[in-house]
C-alpha cells in the first residue's frame, strides 16, 4: 500500500462526509432523527462499495476493472478497514480528558439515581443477551456464544464502541460479531428516537411531565451539538499556549493519554503472563482492546495538569472537535466496511437481539425509572433510556424535548452520571472486557456475574431511592 492510496483514501473519506452533510441539509426526515451526517455519509459509501451497487457492476464488469467492485475499489476499503480500531482510541482518550472530576459526594448528590438506573440497565442488557443467546439463538441458529454481549456493546457502546472492537471480535474467532454490532448501533439509534419521542407525546398526555410550551425548535447548531457531541461543554477561560499550536497541543496531550493507555495494557499483559495466567492458562488482558485503558490515559494526564495547576490549558472546545473528528473518521470508514452479507445471513437473529434489547429498555424506563428515581423521573429517565438504546446524544436529544429550559436536574444529572457510567458500561472496561470474559469462561458463567450485579443494582435502587411522597 502506497502513501499516495492511503492519503486518496483519507480524501475519499472528507467527500463522503460533505456529502452526507449535503443530504442532512435537504432531507427533513433524517433531520427530525437527529442522524449525524457520518452516519448518513458512512451508509452512502456503504451504497457505492461491494455489497450493493458491487453487485451490479460485478455482473457487467470484467474482474480486472478498478469498479468491479462498485465505484469504490479495493485498496480503499484496505485502508478504511482499519481505522475504527485506530480512532476509537483517540476518541476515549479524549473523553474524559477536559473535564475535571468533581468530588464523589457532588456526583452522588446531583445524579446517585441516574447512575444506579444506567447501570441497572447497562448490566440488564447482558442478562437479556445472554438468555436470549443461551435458550434460542445458539441452540436454533448456532449463533456464537459472544453473541449475548451485542445489545450492551452496540445499545449503550453505540457505533463507536461496536467497531472499536472489531478487532477483539477477529482475534476471539467471530469476525461478523463486529458487523452484526454496528448494524445493532443503528437500530438502536432509530429505536431510541422513534419510541422516545412517542413515549414524550403519550407522558405529556399521562401528565409524567408537563409540557414546557411548543415543542422545541433547534437551530442548526444545537441540531450539531445534540447529534455530534458527547454530552455537555464547559465552559471556561483558556490560555493559549504560545510555544506550539493550540491543535497541535491538544492532538500531544490526546498522544500521551494513549501512550499512558499502552503502558498500562502493557503492563496488565505481562503481569498476566507471570502470574495467573501462567498458573490458570486463562488470559483476559491479551484480548482486551487499547481504548478504554486510553480513557484512563486521559484521566491521569487531566489529573497532573490539575496537580501543576495548569488545567486551564487544556480547552474543551479543541478537545471536543478533535474526539469529534476522529469519531466522523470512525463512523464513516466503519459503515462503508460493514458487511451486509453477515446480517442478511442472520437476519433473524439479528431482529430477535434487537427486539429484545429496546423492548428491556422499555421496561427499565416505563416500570423501574418511577420507582428508582425519586423526583422528575421522567426527565432523568429520558437521559439514561436514550443513551441506553442508542447513544448520549440520544439521551441529550429526548432530554431536550422533554425539558427545553432545563427546569429539572435531569440534564445535570445526566452531565455528572457519565463520570461513574463511561469508566464501566458503555465502551469502558467491563464492555471491553465482556468478550474475553464470555470466551474464556463460558457465557453461564458470565450470566450469574452481570445477573448478580443487575440484582444488586436494581435493589439497592429499589431500596435507597423510594420515590417521594
Amino acid at each position: 500500500m502506497t502513501p499516495d492510496k492511503i492519503g486518496f483514501s483519507f480524501l475519499i473519506i472528507g467527500a463522503f462526509l460533505l456529502a452526507g452533510k449535503f443530504i442532512r441539509t435537504r432531507t427533513k426526515w433524517l433531520q427530525n432523527l437527529f442522524l449525524p451526517s457520518s452516519i448518513i455519509g458512512g451508509f452512502l459509501a456503504l451504497s457505492f462499495g461491494p455489497d450493493v451497487l458491487g453487485r451490479l457492476t460485478s455482473q457487467f464488469l470484467n474482474e480486472n476493472s478498478i469498479f468491479y467492485n462498485g465505484l469504490l475499489p479495493e485498496f480503499i476499503l484496505e485502508v478504511w478497514r482499519p481505522l475504527s480500531g485506530l480512532f476509537i482510541n483517540v476518541i476515549f482518550a479524549a473523553l474524559l480528558l477536559a473535564k475535571p472530576v468533581p468530588s464523589l459526594k457532588k456526583i452522588w448528590n446531583n445524579s446517585g439515581p441516574q447512575i444506579v438506573m444506567g447501570h441497572t440497565v447497562a448490566w440488564g442488557q447482558y442478562v437479556v443477551g445472554l438468555l436470549l443467546t443461551l435458550f434460542v439463538l445458539t441452540p436454533f441458529f448456532g449463533m456464537d456464544p459472544l453473541t449475548g454481549a451485542l445489545i450492551e456493546i452496540a445499545f449503550v457502546g453505540g457505533h463507536g464502541t461496536a467497531a472499536g472492537l472489531s478487532d477483539t471480535f477477529a482475534l476471539l474467532g467471530y469476525a461478523e460479531g463486529a458487523d452484526l454490532a454496528l448494524g445493532l448501533a443503528t437500530m438502536g439509534i432509530f429505536g431510541g428516537v422513534i419510541s422516545g419521542i412517542a413515549i414524550i407525546n403519550i407522558g405529556f398526555r399521562k401528565g409524567y411531565a408537563k409540557p414546557q410550551g411548543e415543542r422545541p425548535t433547534f437551530s442548526e447548531e444545537e441540531k450539531e451539538q445534540i447529534t455530534e457531541s458527547y454530552g455537555y461543554d464547559i465552559e471556561q477561560e483558556v490560555k493559549q499556549p504560545k510555544a506550539i499550536e493550540p491543535l497541535a497541543f491538544h492532538l500531544s496531550l490526546i498522544a500521551i493519554a494513549i501512550l499512558f493507555g499502552y503502558i498500562f495494557q502493557q503492563a496488565l499483559i505481562i503481569l498476566e503472563a507471570y502470574t495467573w495466567g501462567a498458573w490458570t492458562d486463562v488470559y483476559l488482558f491479551t484480548y482486551l482492546p487499547l481504548f478504554p485503558l486510553a480513557m484512563i490515559g486521559g484521566i491521569v494526564v487531566q489529573m497532573i495538569f490539575g496537580k501543576l495547576n495548569l488545567r486551564n490549558y487544556i480547552d474543551p472546545n479543541l478537545v471536543s472537535m478533535i474526539s469529534g473528528f476522529a469519531l466522523d473518521i470512525l463512523l464513516v470508514s466503519a459503515l462503508a466496511t460493514l458487511s451486509l452479507d453477515v446480517i442478511g445471513d442472520n437476519i433473524i437473529p439479528f431482529l430477535l437481539i434487537s427486539l429484545a434489547g429496546i423492548a428491556w429498555n422499555l421496561f427499565a424506563f416505563l416500570y423501574l425509572g418511577p420507582r428508582m428515581i425519586p423526583d422528575h423521573w421522567f426527565e432523568r429517565g429520558l437521559g439514561d433510556f436514550g443513551q441506553a438504546t442508542g447513544m448520549a446524544a440520544t439521551g441529550l436529544l429526548l432530554m431536550k424535548i422533554a425539558d427545553p429550559d432545563n427546569k429539572t436536574p435531569a440534564l445535570e444529572g445526566f452531565g455528572y452520571k457519565q463520570i461513574m457510567f463511561e469508566p464501566f458500561v458503555g465502551g469502558g472496561l467491563v464492555t471491553s472486557a465482556s468478550l474475553p470474559l464470555i470466551y474464556q469462561f463460558g457465557p453461564v458463567t458470565f450470566l450469574i456475574i452481570t445477573t448478580v450485579v443487575t440484582l444488586s443494582f436494581l435493589v439497592f435502587g429499589l431500596v435507597k431511592f423510594k420515590p417521594k411522597k
